[in-house]
């Protein structure tokens, strides 16, 4: 046997089989995964990219009605969001109209979802039927509520007040609906369609209750309202997080009823129909970016509370 050959025997020996135990696991998780690496590549670039580009243009100032004036302009255009009225109102408008329609939908949708959570005859049928607003193309739902319910002139709603009044002889008031009241029918189109969709969430949260447990309550003298506040209120925080979370996410990024509806008019414009004016009317590239950039920040703030509450959900659920 030559030198080489004894060194290399003694490094043998001297081998951690931990080590190399290591080195096998490492080489068969890089085997597992090694097939997707071409997929993580693709949705780096088709995601990550375009943002990392809006977030260069936001801070040049770049209006494509002057392209002889475009250079680096720092944080100016974040600073003429929060300066400027009209873009200052459309934040204001968003938080707004977020925190108005996703509460609602919340309350709403918890009260349906009690009320589906009991055995009657039909609840199948019903609850389908409760479901579809939140199935229609948001445009579409838009639509109805401009055209078949808020129309002062044969709108649903207008019609419903001829029908009481006519009961008793009166000629009844004809509102402008839009006109009057332009923030309070998005929001009341929004309500109607997302409503549907806390309910599902919390009917999944109220039908994985503890039944025996409440049955035991309710054997012990508990009142309805007594296991409602102090076992099925409880039990539904974390499902009523993530809807409330869920909801702010998607509706802080409302465009179709606002631009439907109002068309962004009567101090309704939000901060994606905003950027769409500055983006597609004003061509202003660096302040449109600016705001979409603020957009994502703020839903990413919201999908991080998100699903921390869905990790806790399903922590609970695997105890």
């Amino acid at each position: 046997m030559t030198v080489t050959d004894t060194a290399k025997a003694q490094e043998k020996r001297n081998r951690d089989p931990f080590r190399d135990e290591q080195h096998l696991e490492r080489a068969r998780r890089w085997t597992r995964r090694g097939p997707m690496l071409p997929a993580l590549i693709f949705l780096i670039i088709v995601t990550q990219i375009p943002m990392a580009i809006t977030v260069i243009v936001s801070f040049i100032h770049w209006n494509a009605l002057y392209p002889n004036d475009i250079h680096f302009a720092g944080f100016d255009n974040y600073v003429e969001i929060f300066s400027t009225t009209s873009l200052r109102d459309s934040v204001v408008t968003t938080i707004v109209l977020t925190v108005v329609v996703v509460l609602i939908s919340l309350a709403l949708g918890l009260a349906i979802a009690i009320l589906l959570d009991r055995k009657f005859f039909g609840r199948g049928i019903v609850r389908t039927l409760m479901i579809a607003p939140f199935l229609i193309v948001p445009v579409a739902a838009a639509l109805v509520w401009k055209h078949a319910i808020l129309n002062p002139e044969y709108g649903l709603l207008n019609g419903i007040l001829n029908w009481i009044w006519g009961l008793f002889g009166a000629e009844a008031p004809q509102p402008d609906w839009i006109s009057n009241w332009p923030l309070m029918s998005i929001e009341a189109a929004l309500i109607w369609q997302w409503t549907p969709f806390m309910m599902l969430i919390l009917l999944a949260g109220l039908q994985s209750r503890p039944l025996d447990v409440i049955e035991a309550a309710r054997i012990d003298g508990a009142s309805a309202w007594q296991v409602f506040r102090f076992m099925t209120l409880p039990h539904m925080r974390r499902y009523l997080e993530l809807a409330a979370m869920l909801g702010c996410i998607y509706i802080v990024q409302v465009f179709d009823a606002v631009y439907t509806i109002t068309s962004g008019g009567l101090g309704t414009a939000n901060l994606p129909y905003t950027i769409y004016q500055q983006f597609f009317e004003a061509h202003d590239y660096g302040a449109a970016s600016a705001s979409g950039v603020l957009v994502v920040i703020g839903s990413i703030l919201v999908a991080t509370f998100a699903l921390r509450s869905v990790s806790s959900l399903l922590k609970e659920e695997n105890r």
